[in-house]
């Protein structure tokens, strides 16, 4: 059976695309690096938050948000680094993602700058001590770490930034114009014989970030 799909025209080919977008600049053609030089090393020094991109044998994509004091993500030499798994919602898309594949893509961000720094590489959970004890936060040790084997890493341009305003504070929605997490949250969760509601989802959440952030 055929899948039906919303779109009138599919690009399936680099062909189309290079005809429609053309081809690098000598800039963005070269500027990847292999490994994590001193600029790379200061970039992930300064940030407190990186999004981690894994994906299964399945070719199933997860786009996962990590973030904790400038520094956080410790690079223990040129070519590898160690994100701390802080505690989460014990789903562990990412980690379960790395079992079955082990490529692994990075966006580290830092607040007020436009770049962003990208670095691809081979993902491995680890548990090693020695790495992990170095990495406490507020008297609590990871249990485990995802170690990274730098395969490239490249300056992003802020093209994306600028044009959505991230840092903008005069772009930013008033604090009642937000979603409503709490309400999307109830909706969406479906238990059996269990009413979940938004005051619910409430106080689960507060109790998350005040008592289990680390």
């Amino acid at each position: 059976m055929k899948e039906s799909l919303p779109f009138g025209h599919l690009v399936q080919s680099e062909q189309e695309l290079r005809e429609l977008l053309g081809y690098p600049g000598k800039l963005a053609g070269n500027k990847i690096i292999r490994h994590l030089d001193q600029h790379c090393r200061d970039f992930i020094a300064q940030s407190p938050f990186v999004v981690v991109s894994t994906a299964d044998s399945d070719g199933n994509c997860d786009a996962s948000p990590r973030g904790d004091a400038p520094g956080f993500v410790s690079v223990l030499d040129d070519q590898h680094l160690v994100i701390p798994e802080r505690p989460g919602n014990r789903k562990m898309d990412s980690m379960l993602n790395l079992l079955s594949s082990p490529k692994i893509g990075l966006i580290f961000l830092i607040p007020g700058l436009g770049e962003t720094l990208r670095v691809n590489g081979r993902g491995f959970i680890i548990r090693d001590a020695s790495i992990l004890e170095s990495m406490s936060a507020h008297g609590k040790v990871p249990l485990l770490g995802i170690g990274v084997q730098v395969e490239e890493c490249y300056i992003h341009c802020a093209k994306a930034l600028l044009r959505s305003k991230l840092w903008d504070p005069a772009s930013w929605l008033e604090k009642s114009e937000l979603p409503t997490v709490s309400k999307i949250l109830a909706d969406h969760v479906k238990l059996e014989n269990e009413v979940v509601t938004a005051e619910d989802i409430d106080r689960s959440l507060e109790e998350s970030y005040t008592q289990r952030l680390y």
